[in-house]
């Protein structure tokens, strides 16, 4: 009797194993159907856009030759201050969550307040960022739009280094600090050497989130037609580019949106294939 029922048991677990094995190819196959379909449409109608133009002349009225530099440029710049102003203080933050904060209730509200910034619709933080610097400053600017992508670039890397600090098994803490080296020390030297590729791979996923975001820019730099490096006035951006444009009767903007689509899904693409080689493949 116990026999039979021990193979009746192994019987059903093998078939609840296959039938999991089955949902989770059938689900894998379902994503990578319409990521091969997101791709291939764009392939078809971005690529065929793509021309000198594109990368040399700003926006122009339609009729006349185009392109997005101003608004390829805007991303950029934007992309670029809005990691350099949210990295180190992720990191920060991070590093005294992993290493300062275990157990401690204030630990537990940092943590609390980064899973909700890291689960916030960037829209919310686009109006969060209106009301707290373009009313008081002055009106729409790239400062305000980068210091929204500061705020969805923070807890990606908040979330990246505390994980891969907290992976640093302590005997090597307890290595460093039995030689005498201070805890600032130890954590430079020490664990940020050991745990460089997986917050450098949390930083490249944090530039491919920000670098599409779109809702958050429209309520801080808003977005311009014409050329301006001005970080203090509104600034183009090729996601602000792409939802004016796609939007537009003429079929000049609409062909430059899937351009300007493609470019940000290929930009996407790379960092996250970068993201992948930072990590060894692992993961």
């Amino acid at each position: 009797m116990a026999i039979a029922r021990d193979g009746g048991l192994a019987r059903r677990r093998r078939i609840i194993d296959r039938a999991a094995k089955i949902l989770c190819v059938v689900a894998t196959l379902i994503g990578l159907f319409f990521l091969g379909w997101i791709l291939l449409s764009l392939a078809q109608r971005g690529l065929g856009g793509l021309s000198l133009d594109v990368f040399t002349r700003i926006t122009r009225p339609p009729g006349q030759q185009g392109g997005l530099l101003n608004a390829i440029l805007g991303s950029l710049i934007q992309t670029a201050v809005g990691t350099a102003i949210g990295t180190p203080i992720g990191m920060l933050a991070g590093t005294y969550l992993a290493e300062y904060a275990r157990g401690s209730l204030l630990g537990a509200l940092v943590r609390f307040v980064s899973d909700i910034l890291l689960s916030a619709p960037s829209v919310l933080i686009g109006l969060f960022i209106y009301v707290a610097v373009v009313l008081n400053t002055g009106g729409f600017s790239a400062w305000a739009g980068a210091l929204a992508l500061a705020l969805i670039a923070i807890p990606i890397v908040v979330r990246a280094t505390e994980d891969m600090l907290r992976l640093i098994p302590d005997s090597l803490r307890e290595a460093a600090i039995g030689l005498g080296a201070p805890k600032w020390k130890m954590i430079t030297f020490v664990c940020y050497r050991a745990a460089r590729e997986g917050i450098i791979t949390g930083i490249l996923l944090a530039v491919a989130r920000v670098a599409g975001e779109t809702a958050a820019l429209l309520f801080t730099s808003l977005g311009n037609l014409n050329w301006s490096l001005d970080m203090t006035a509104p600034m183009a951006s090729l996601p602000l580019a792409i939802y004016q444009y796609a939007g537009s009767a003429y079929g000049e903007w609409i062909a430059l949106a899937w351009t300007g689509a493609a470019l940000i899904t290929a930009g996407v693409l790379a960092l996250n294939i970068l993201a992948r080689l930072a990590s060894g493949g692992r993961g």
